[in-house]
């Protein structure tokens, strides 16, 4: 296997993680609400909209073979994702003040639903999973602009 090949295959591989990691996330979003019947703020929509589209992003990436132009489509939703997580974060955390909080009506923002370990909430969850995603997204940039 040559050198080229070896660089096609491992760039293959970690669109799949990205896909694979958007398809995790995508279930276990689907899961709290329609399972457990947690209902989503206004901030989790609009990750959810930064999440969703993804799935299918990715697909077209890696279908029928390894396509570099995903990442041009994918990092700036996957960015916004992260920021609007990271602020859902810190407004969970307490450290922006709930006066200046987008929930003002239906589910609130800092509705505590889940902490796993007593501290990782819901919002931390998808801003660890955006986190993630920004970052293999910026390896295959990386990676392909050689």
């Amino acid at each position: 296997m040559s050198q080229s090949d070896k660089t096609k295959n491992t760039n293959w591989t970690l669109l799949f993680l990205c896909w694979l990691l958007v398809s995790v996330s995508t279930t276990i979003s689907i899961f709290f609400s329609y399972v457990l019947e947690y209902e989503p703020c206004v901030l989790c929509w609009y990750q959810r909209i930064c999440l969703f589209p993804l799935i299918f992003i990715f697909a077209a990436g890696l279908l029928p073979t390894f396509d570099k132009n995903v990442i041009k489509y994918a990092l700036p939703l996957a960015i916004l994702g992260g920021l609007t997580a990271l602020y859902h974060t810190l407004l969970y955390a307490g450290i922006i003040p709930e006066n200046i909080q987008p929930c003002s009506k239906g589910v609130s923002c800092t509705e505590k639903y889940i902490e796993l370990f007593g501290f990782i909430s819901i919002p931390m969850l998808s801003f660890f999973a955006f986190s993630a995603l920004v970052t293999l997204l910026i390896i295959l940039k990386r990676r392909t602009s050689k």
